[in-house]
């Protein structure tokens, strides 16, 4: 029987490029939506609501598009023609959403302009992200899922790098960094319209040099894996293969829970956070909030540099467990420390360590599931339903945030400290994922 032949480092690289662009899009909404929302005049303890929206739209757009994606099959391939839609879309919104305070609308229409069109980011980003990790799932064999979730990455990092320092370089070069109250800041719009030309142009080169498999050597490739796993026995995804695969799907996603949670905390709360502890400000219009802004940016950046050396690492651990726990316990530890430097520079430290996280967080869990799915015809929607433990964290800490910062006296960095208590909770339950079939 037909197996999925190794690749090349061209061809895997290819696979993902293209995320690269999505992930720009992405790190100017992570780095920016809590800056824009404070500049239209939130209150911080609502913060936590309006990144509902990101998680709430993921899960219940990137299921749909692996359930429709399994199923579809044109001549420009399987998962592209949902990426590119997706990035058509996102592209469009990205020149809406930084405007939401420039039409002169009143504190409530800003809002709802700008909520409206966050929604529509989410919905086309997810769209575009999730045949990324579909296509590494179709294309790529067991041995080398690693790799090529590796490769996603280290270019999703250095995606999440470009889009973090935008609003800094072009400050830097002479864009106003500070608007009158009520409006985002040119660096944050030209960050975003530069964060779309980018998207375009890179899932553009993803549809050009990628050819997905057609109907028929998917259907060889997966009656080969389960062969082989059954011993030749049957050519079905088999009870035990499916009871397997649903316990590592419940494991890795009690894992998820926990990383995500603390991310979510970490996007919300690390602008308010940094302009109390190093510019001594908590006034959302005034010059120091807006550089405190510009710096988070950079300490996003920093901790993109840390997943792409660390993305170049966890291959060479032999124990995918030990590399995904010990990424997690090092970027816990990294959390735990954020509050407590009142250095711009010093920061650069502990978000270099939340940066070893996020990288195993990229690669680790998407590994062990799809190497457990492995001969199941239902890989997208597998992945769609899976993306839910990455959505409904964030959707609980959007939906208590507000709560437990007022818990925690309103003081900001207290939620990174209970992010980094989570993610400790993490690394401690990788241990209990099972990475055998039988």
């Amino acid at each position: 029987m037909r197996t999925k032949p190794d690749l090349s480092f061209s061809k895997l690289f290819n696979i993902s490029f293209g995320f690269f662009g999505v992930q720009i899009a992405f790190s100017l909404q992570s780095a920016n939506i809590s800056r824009i929302f404070s500049t239209l005049g939130a209150d911080p303890h609502n913060l936590s609501y309006f990144w509902i929206l990101p998680p709430l739209m993921g899960m219940i757009v990137q299921p749909l598009i692996g359930k429709f994606s399994d199923k579809t099959w044109t001549r420009f391939g399987r998962r592209i023609p949902y990426l590119f839609l997706g990035a058509a879309m996102a592209v469009l919104v990205m020149c809406m959403l930084p405007n939401a305070g420039s039409f002169g609308l009143g504190l409530s229409a800003a809002m709802i302009f700008g909520c409206v069109s966050l929604m529509f980011l989410d919905t086309s980003i997810n769209m575009a992200m999730q045949p990324f990790k579909m296509m590494v799932g179709d294309m790529v064999n067991e041995k080398q899922k690693a790799k090529a979730y590796s490769i996603q990455s280290f270019l999703c990092n250095a995606g999440s790098l470009v889009g973090f320092v935008l609003p800094f370089l072009l400050a830097k070069i002479g864009l106003e960094k500070v608007a009158p109250e009520g409006v985002i800041p040119d660096t944050v719009k030209w960050a975003f319209y530069i964060g779309a030309a980018f998207l375009i142009l890179c899932v553009i080169y993803t549809t050009m040099t990628v050819k997905e498999y057609d109907p028929k050597q998917m259907a060889e490739f997966q009656q080969a894996a389960v062969a082989a796993d059954n011993d030749g026995a049957t050519a079905e995804f088999g009870k035990e293969q499916k009871s397997h695969a649903l316990n590592v799907f419940v494991r890795v996603g009690i894992v998820q829970f926990f990383c995500w949670a603390a991310f979510q905390c970490m996007w919300a709360y690390t602008n308010g956070t940094v302009a109390l502890s190093v510019w001594n400000t908590d006034v959302a219009s005034s010059e120091a909030y807006q550089s405190a802004g510009d710096w988070v940016g950079i300490l996003f950046a920093v901790q993109a540099v840390g997943s792409v050396l660390w993305a170049t690492v966890l291959p060479r651990f032999k124990n995918i467990k030990v590399a995904y726990a010990l990424s997690l316990l090092l970027g816990g530890i990294g959390f735990l420390c954020v509050p407590f430097v009142t250095d711009k520079w010093l920061l650069f430290v502990p978000f270099f360590l939340i940066g070893f996280a996020w990288a195993a967080m990229l690669a680790m869990p998407f590994t062990l599931v799809t190497n457990a799915l492995e001969g199941s015809k239902s890989m997208g929607t597998y992945l769609g339903l899976f993306n839910c433990t990455i959505c409904i964290p964030q959707i609980v800490i959007g939906l208590v945030g507000g709560s437990l910062l007022s818990l925690f006296k309103s003081v900001q960095g207290n939620m990174l400290l209970f992010a980094g208590a989570m993610i400790i909770i993490g690394a401690l339950c990788v241990p209990f994922i099972s990475t055998k079939r039988h």
